[in-house]
């Protein structure tokens, strides 16, 4: 029982990160998996059994709120599907330990590329509202579901950064949209991993146990990403970017960082965020009162 709640409270919790910044459910939750000793294949079919639940909620939930492009949706989470299918069916038992490293360090540029643009400059506006391309996210959803079925998680951590640095969509559609089309990306996997393992591995309690954490979380998420202001958003994902792919990068064979040199790092990022943060929502406050009092002057002087 002990372990049923730590794995709801761990859905919640992942659920909250996910539904408010785009990523994270999928990694947080394979990563305790296998704390707990589940073989990686599993490991994933679990976490995507409960995203089916989950993600048709942070759907619902996003598109109430109005954080959803649904052409987005469509033209990224079919091909998602596709390469999700194929990620759990024919790779899924295939070790993914050379790519990983590679994926982690454009995803860091694509981190440091948000999180620097949101903080320095705020919402670029220059593409905002212009049209995604199927052209480009075709391949990109295609990509990110295949590295989602393979790794446990990849979805959000490819496709929220993507969709931010082009610039055309404000943090809380990529986000809510990222969010929604995950729901097609969870089913095929789902289906490629239940059609190649059966239910081999699987514990249908914790199954249930990650769904109801994430079934509470979902609208929370989804209310909140709609009140945080986009600068302040694009840093606070920016940054968890870069945190997770500098984890990725330190503990693989490439670095393979000792105790000391990796606490030193994380406590430089974590420090350099909380800047970040801070500076966005000085910012942000600065450009409120600006266009306040630009809103005063503009009102006409009664006699």
């Amino acid at each position: 029982m002990r372990t049923l709640i730590l794995l709801a409270l761990a859905g919640l919790g992942a659920q909250l990160v996910d539904g408010s910044l785009g990523m994270a459910y999928g990694v947080t939750s394979t990563t305790l998996l296998l704390a707990l000793g589940t073989n990686p294949a599993a490991a994933s079919a679990t976490v995507h059994l409960s995203e089916i639940g989950t993600t048709l909620m942070s759907g619902a939930s996003h598109w109430r709120f109005g954080n959803v492009d649904w052409k987005v949706v469509a033209r990224i989470g079919v091909p998602g599907a596709v390469g999700s299918f194929l990620g759990a069916t024919v790779l899924s038992r295939l070790s993914t330990e050379l790519a990983e490293p590679v994926m982690s360090l454009i995803l860091l540029g694509l981190g440091v590329y948000v999180m620097s643009r949101f903080t320095l400059r705020g919402l670029p506006k220059g593409q905002l509202g212009k049209p995604l391309r199927k052209r480009f996210l075709a391949p990109l959803g295609l990509l990110a579901g295949f590295l989602d079925a393979t790794g446990g998680g990849g979805w959000g951590p490819v496709g929220t950064p993507a969709l931010l640095a082009s610039g055309r969509m404000e943090p809380r559609k990529v986000i809510g949209s990222i969010d929604t089309s995950e729901f097609l990306v969870a089913v095929a996997a789902s289906l490629g991993f239940l059609f190649s393992l059966g239910s081999q591995g699987l514990k249908w309690t914790w199954v249930l146990a990650f769904l109801l954490g994430g079934l509470v979380a979902a609208p929370i998420a989804a209310w909140l990403v709609r009140l945080v202001p986009p600068r302040v958003l694009g840093s606070a994902v920016g940054g968890i970017i870069v945190v997770t792919n500098v984890r990725t990068l330190l503990k693989s064979d490439w670095i393979a960082a000792s105790g000391g040199l990796s606490t030193s790092v994380y406590v430089f990022l974590y420090a350099l965020w909380a800047a970040a943060l801070a500076y966005s929502i000085r910012a942000h406050r600065q450009e409120r009162a600006a266009e306040a009092e630009s809103a005063e002057e503009r009102q006409p002087v009664s006699a």
